[in-house]
């Protein structure tokens, strides 16, 4: 230990303050060294010792004082109440021996004298420190521990009696002769009183307890010397008691330096007696009571106090043998009742407590007669563990006992336990608790010996682990169709992958459904749900078995193909002809029994390889799916061959199309609509276009259907809607009387936005409502009837007029035009085919004419390309035309000149043949 020591708190202790360096080594040592020479002095120079002994003793304590009252100066004023007290004591023993050497009697002085005084009154204070060191504990002095410092009192008494008489041998005449005694006494008080206080300080404090009282003992040695010194001067005498006031001032040094302080946790306090305590007290009545029978048999008569104390220790020794019974008795009861406590506790559990002894045998488990294990105590203590874990398990077992040391470590371990009917239930490790490893390896494991074993809480997780399979299935399993779902197709293909790199071939198949959009939109989506689990039927039939086929979604397929690329195109081949034959009547509540939709499908197929990432194959099977949906449909393409230019214009539309608008690519054009009655221009429709800086002029049935696809619509209409609305203001205030035709995607009805975003463009521009016409399609309101009647009628009613786009083309029905709010008709370009030879081409363009007039909706015949289209047009009174023959689409800086010059006379006929170029994106 250096000279900068650090007194250490016992473990368990909470100091209130911060450990403070102490002087230990350096004060030991010190005391060591002036203890031997004054041992010397006072043997070799015996007349000088009268002055000079005293005055080394005066110094030596009064250096210790120094040091403690500098000591608890750094300590917090509770826990430095008792030491404060010990250094008025030093100071005290100090200046008693001060007083000594000035007188010149010794340290052993002969007669009473003024030397006397500081040392009787240093004893009130020794008592108020051993009273402050007991206070700060939290149990209290118990009965146990004053019976105990009574034997102890009684029995050092009757020794100092028979030791005193046996050197005074005189009774006592005299002051000095009191003196003799009374130091004696006063000597074995203390030690009891250091006693108590080692028996009543808390645990933390105990061992600066257990210094103290070697110090009082010190003390007892320094008075018995001073009192045989006194009837027997001698230099031995002095030697004996300058070395034991040295051991009592190193003895309180090591108190000191071993007192962490007051704790301020009360649960730190253990009431417990130490045994020490018991101890000294036994053998010190015990001893006595030999001692006097050893005395009386050798011939010394035993006197009337020496019986009485004998007496009184016996009963005093009775009395505490009866304390310790009730203590064990009471000690008993609280065992027994506590172990019933922790057995009904660990038995209504739900986890499972099994304890191992040093070598890996079962001592006690939880579970024994009432877990669903099965087995008993009997069967189960003494047998090791790894005797019923299973052999897969081995490893998982030893990981969890190796790391009982840390309970972090061996948590979550799971492992299989055989059952008594030969199950293996999983069991997981909840905790383990160590009081060390086991003795020797289990099963592989590294343990330490020298432990007294391991207690293992586990925890049934069989039903836990079909929750997490049920769990995981339901995970990795599509709902309606019950294939392997997006995710587990996603891990399928990592692994075909690494196969892949292994050198075994794989391919991934991804298919389409063609037309089971009508299905959805005319069946109704419980149709749709029919035909998904047929095809997924039909595909679990056709693939083979070790074959992966999943639903990605919607009426999306993929198959994982073990088989090389020439092989999966060939299973692809027999899927395609598997579900061309899909012709099947949809069995819905109220739909017509005789609806049969043509259901085929497409195929894209791609090989897997180990450098390409699995992203990289999906896209690669896409890129040929696509490729085989622009050949026609109801075909299978393969990527290699996936490299024509329309397959690699629409991937490179659908890659720029996001960035399109904000880099000012996209633009609008206007198209004008002519009166034949008003024979001028009335309206205009706003057309889109895009020119991509590397493709050119982009029309909107190329990149439209993309924008609805990738969820692009809603922002590119909403564009469209403010742009359209605000040049239209434009015109507007140079008195033009126009109305404004925008196109309105399905998708933007579906959002919800379609209305806010046609009151905002109007609000911005201020045009008012009967100005713009928003052009719907048939498709709008076979896929969203309901939102279309509120929405539409909610536009209506805010004076939009609301035009029904491309009439005939898809499932036209009448009763639409009853139902919804629509006022005007277009006709689809195809209905104008032929009009001129073709009388029943004009007869249905006639009947649509004369039901708008009857309906009191306005019809415009878009598409008119030919003079004789035009004329055909006037004979049967369609007042409205569209088309390139009228005019073309205008950019908005020329439309103002193309509306004044419009000819009026292109209305009369007959007019020349003129060339006209193919529509694009009208």
């Amino acid at each position: 230990m250096t000279a900068t020591s650090i007194s250490r708190p016992v473990p368990g202790a909470t100091p209130l303050v911060p450990v403070i360096a102490w002087p230990r080594a350096t004060v030991l040592s010190l005391l060591a060294a002036v203890a031997v020479g004054l041992a010397a002095a006072e043997a070799v120079w015996p007349e000088a010792s009268a002055h000079l002994a005293p005055a080394v003793l005066a110094a030596a304590s009064l250096a210790i004082c120094v040091l403690v009252v500098r000591h608890e100066r750094r300590l917090d004023r509770v826990s430095a109440a008792p030491w404060r007290a010990f250094a008025v004591l030093a100071l005290l023993l100090a200046l008693g021996e001060a007083i000594a050497a000035l007188r010149g009697v010794g340290v052993n002085a002969t007669s009473a004298g003024w030397q006397d005084l500081p040392l009787l009154a240093a004893i009130p204070f020794a008592l108020l420190g051993c009273a402050r060191l007991v206070r700060s504990a939290a149990t209290g002095i118990s009965a146990r521990v004053v019976l105990d410092a009574l034997v102890a009192l009684v029995a050092l008494g009757v020794l100092l009696d028979v030791l005193l008489d046996a050197v005074l041998g005189r009774a006592v005449g005299s002051v000095d002769d009191l003196m003799a005694l009374g130091y004696p006494a006063l000597g074995a008080v203390l030690c009891t009183v250091g006693l108590v206080t080692f028996a009543g300080v808390g645990e933390a404090r105990r061992i600066a307890a257990g210094w103290l009282l070697a110090c009082f003992a010190s003390v007892g040695v320094v008075t018995v010397s001073g009192a045989i010194a006194a009837v027997s001067p001698s230099a031995a005498a002095d030697v004996v008691t300058g070395t034991a006031w040295m051991a009592m001032l190193a003895f309180g040094t090591l108190a000191i330096a071993a007192d962490p302080g007051q704790s301020t946790d009360p649960d730190d306090e253990v009431a417990a007696v130490p045994l020490l305590g018991v101890v000294i007290s036994y053998c010190a009545a015990f001893g006595v009571v030999l001692l006097l029978l050893g005395g009386r048999i050798a011939g010394r008569p035993i006197e009337p106090f020496e019986a009485v104390a004998a007496s009184l220790l016996l009963v005093l020794t009775f009395v505490r043998s009866l304390v310790w019974a009730a203590d064990g008795a009471r000690l008993t009861r609280q065992v027994l009742r506590t172990e019933a406590y922790f057995r009904t506790l660990v038995h209504s559990a739900a986890d499972i407590t099994i304890v191992l002894d040093q070598h890996g045998r079962i001592t006690w488990d939880s579970g024994a007669g009432s877990h669903s294990h099965g087995w008993t105590a009997r069967e189960l203590e003494g047998r090791r563990l790894t005797e019923f874990v299973h052999q897969d398990d081995s490893t998982e077992l030893a990981a969890a006992l190796a790391a009982g040391a840390d309970p972090d470590q061996g948590r979550g371990r799971t492992f299989r336990l055989r059952s008594r009917d030969g199950r293996w239930p999983r069991y997981e490790t909840v905790r383990v608790v160590a009081s060390g490893a086991l003795l020797g390896p289990v099963r592989g494991a590294d343990v330490t010996a020298g432990s007294a074993g391991l207690v293992l809480h586990l925890r049934d997780v069989d039903d836990r682990r079909e929750t997490e399979l049920e769990l995981e299935r339901m995970a990795y399993t599509d709902y309606l169709t019950g294939l392997p779902n997006r995710a587990r197709l996603m891990a399928a293909l990592g692994n075909a992958r690494s196969r892949a790199g292994e050198g075994e071939q794989s391919c991934l198949l991804l298919l389409d459904l063609d037309g089971f959009k009508a299905v959805n939109d005319i069946a109704g989506h419980e149709a749709g749900d029919l035909l998904l689990v047929e095809v997924a039927d039909r595909l679990r039939a056709t693939v083979r078995d070790r074959d992966l086929v999943g639903r990605l979604g919607g009426d999306e397929f993929a198959v994982v193909v073990r088989a090389g690329l020439d092989e999966s195109t060939a299973l692809a081949e027999r899927i395609l002809v598997e579900l061309a034959g899909v012709h099947r009547s949809v069995p819905t509540p109220g739909a017509d029994p005789d609806l049969v939709f043509d259901v085929s499908c497409s195929i894209g197929v791609t090989e897997l390889h180990p450098a390409d990432e699995v992203p990289v194959a999906v896209r690669n099977a896409d890129l040929a799916l696509r490729a085989a949906k622009a050949a026609g449909k109801n075909c299978v393409r393969r990527h290699g061959e996936t490299a024509d230019s329309a397959t690699v214009r629409r991937t490179r539309l659908a890659r720029d199309l996001p960035d399109a608008l904000s880099r000012g690519q996209l633009r609008l054009v206007y198209q004008p609509v002519v009166g034949t009655v008003e024979r001028r221009v009335l309206g205009l429709e706003a057309l889109v276009r895009w020119d991509h800086p590397v493709l050119g002029e982009v029309s909107p049935d190329e990149f439209v259907p993309l924008a609805e696809d990738d969820g692009l619509i809603v922002p590119l209409q909403r564009w469209v809607l403010e742009q359209a609305t605000a040049e239209l203001a434009g015109l507007l205030a140079e008195d033009r009387d126009l109305q404004l035709g925008v196109n309105i995607s399905v998708r933007h009805l579906q959002s919800g936005s379609l209305v806010p975003d046609v009151a905002a463009a109007l609000a911005r521009s201020g045009v008012p409502a009967g100005r713009l016409m928003l052009e719907v399609t048939e498709s709008l309101f076979i896929g969203e009837p309901d939102r279309a009647d509120g929405d539409l009628q909610t536009l209506h009613d805010m004076g939009c007029v609301i035009s029904l786009d491309d009439f005939g083309r898809g499932y036209s029905t009448f009763a639409y035009l009853a139902r919804l709010p629509v006022d005007v008709l277009k006709m689809d370009r195809e209905f104008l085919a032929g009009i001129e030879d073709d009388e029943r081409s004009a007869a249905l363009v006639h009947s649509v004419i004369e039901l708008g007039r009857r309906l009191s909706i306005d019809v415009v015949a878009e598409g008119v390309e030919t003079p004789g289209q035009l004329a055909r047009l006037q004979e049967l009174g369609c007042r409205y035309l569209q088309g390139f023959l009228l005019g073309r689409p205008t950019a908005p800086a020329q439309l103002a000149a193309v509306i004044d010059a419009f000819d009026a006379g292109l209305l009369d006929g007959p007019l020349a043949p003129v060339e006209v170029a193919v529509p694009v994106g009208e």
